[in-house]
């Protein structure tokens, strides 16, 4: 198995977005559960405020079909006006907003992977590549994953 090293983000960033974008949220989930919820993406040192709530909230109020097309769509390239709110947030705060919505789904005020979702063997490889890393280099991942491209 390969080693994350601060040159691999950009390698296992482009993994993340050739995969599906079910598998790629479906990926975030689960990186944020084997983690115990502890990877908190955002400012490192701590020192920007964190302004994703009202954007969280605007999602949280729509219906579960909506939420999923509304991550979905943060995924790819798209012209939505939460799409553009988002764009308009900083880099840290999107990652925070990312951060928000796994709580939101492992809470329920966001819709949930599905129990009997499968994730694709290329999800499940970059999976187990994630796992063993460190919040700096989970940060990094998220960063690049996240950021990166879209």
């Amino acid at each position: 198995m390969a080693q994350y090293t601060q040159s691999a983000p950009a390698e296992y960033a482009e993994l993340f977005r050739n995969l599906s974008i079910d598998n790629q949220l479906a990926l975030l989930w689960h990186l944020y559960v084997k983690m115990g919820g502890s990877t908190r993406p955002g400012d490192p040192e701590g020192t920007a405020p964190d302004t994703s709530e009202g954007l969280f909230n605007k999602v949280k109020g729509k219906s579960q079909e909506e939420q999923l097309q509304i991550m979905r769509d943060l995924l790819t390239p798209s012209s939505t006006d939460i799409r553009r709110e988002y764009d308009s947030l900083s880099n840290n705060t999107k990652l925070a907003f990312w951060y928000r919505l796994a709580q939101g789904m492992e809470n329920s005020t966001i819709i949930p992977v599905p129990s009997d979702y499968q994730l694709s063997e290329q999800a499940k490889e970059l999976l187990s590549r994630l796992e063993p890393i460190g919040f700096e280099l989970q940060y990094v991942f998220l960063r690049d994953a996240l950021l990166a491209g879209y």
